[in-house]
Formats: C-alpha cells, structure tokens, sequence
C-alpha cells in the first residue's frame, strides 16, 4: 500500500516535470523565459530523480544511472539559470541540460510505458522488440531537433531592458 502510493507521488512528479519541461523547451524555442513554468520544471525533474532512488532494488539498473546523469546534468543548469544568470556560455548549459534532463524523464516514460502498458508490452515484451527501439529514436530525434532550436532560439537577454533604457 505505501508502495502504491509511492509510485503514485513519483508518477504525478514525472508528468508534472515532463510537461512543465514541453512548456520550458517550447518557450526557449521562442525565447520566451518562463520562470514560474522554469522553477516547477527545474523542481519535480529533480525530485523524480530524487524519489527514483526510493524504489526498492537489489541491483544498479538503466533508470537508477539515468537519474544519477540527470542530477547531474541538472547541477549545472540550476546554476546556470539562478547563479549565473544565464551570461555567456552558461545560456547554453541551461539549455543543454535542461533539454537532456527533460529528455531522460521523457526516456524513461516511454519504457515504463512498455513495460506498464499492455498494448505496449505486447509489441515489445522484452524492450529489446523493433517497437521499442523506434519510439525511443523517434523521442531522441524529437529532442534533438528541439534542443538545436532552443540554442539557436533562446536569448532572453535580447528581450531585457537596457539599464537607462527602459
């Protein structure tokens, strides 16, 4: 029972983070800065790293190196944003990692959805099926074309009044 309701803290965590994250990206892609929408995202990315490692397990398995890479990756784009304020090469590393992070969480959606769903599960039992090797590549093309439009895209010192300016 507490580790259904576990599951069900972590799984809301995830969704809230992945579209908070599709609203973050979306924005860069505009480069819209959408800081409410940024600091929900930056927050449950980290905590479904976080209550990722609350799961009982008996050995290291690709979910538990996927939130180590991601916390990680989010160690830097937190400070890119809050501390460095996006100035010089730090606008890309908040990009960069705000993309892979949304990413990882977006990964591992769609294999739990094969391993959770049964339709899903029929195509590919074992993960290892065509089925799921196409859904996980088109996710990773998806991502890449947003992150090369986020870089290219996302300047939101463009849109700051210039001190005596404004």
């Amino acid at each position: 029972m507490v580790l259904t309701i576990y599951t069900v803290i972590h799984v809301l965590i995830s969704l809230v983070g992945i579209v908070t994250g599709l609203v973050v990206v979306i924005g860069m892609c505009r480069s819209q800065h959408l800081p409410t929408w940024t600091a929900i995202f930056l927050a449950t990315t980290v905590l479904t790293s976080v209550t990722g490692f609350g799961f009982p397990f008996e050995r290291l398995m690709p979910s538990h190196i996927v939130g180590v890479i991601s916390l990680i990756v989010l160690a830097l784009a937190i400070p890119a944003l809050y501390r460095f304020h996006l100035a010089g090469r730090w606008r890309l590393v908040y990009v960069v990692g705000s993309v892979v992070a949304l990413y990882f969480n977006t990964f591992v959606l769609v294999a739990q959805s094969f391993l959770k769903i049964p339709f899903l599960t029929a195509l590919a039992p074992t993960q290892s099926e065509p089925p799921f090797a196409v859904a996980q590549l088109a996710v990773l093309v998806i991502f890449i074309v947003l992150g090369v439009m986020a870089a290219r895209s996302f300047h939101p010192e463009a849109h700051r009044p210039v001190l005596g300016m404004a």
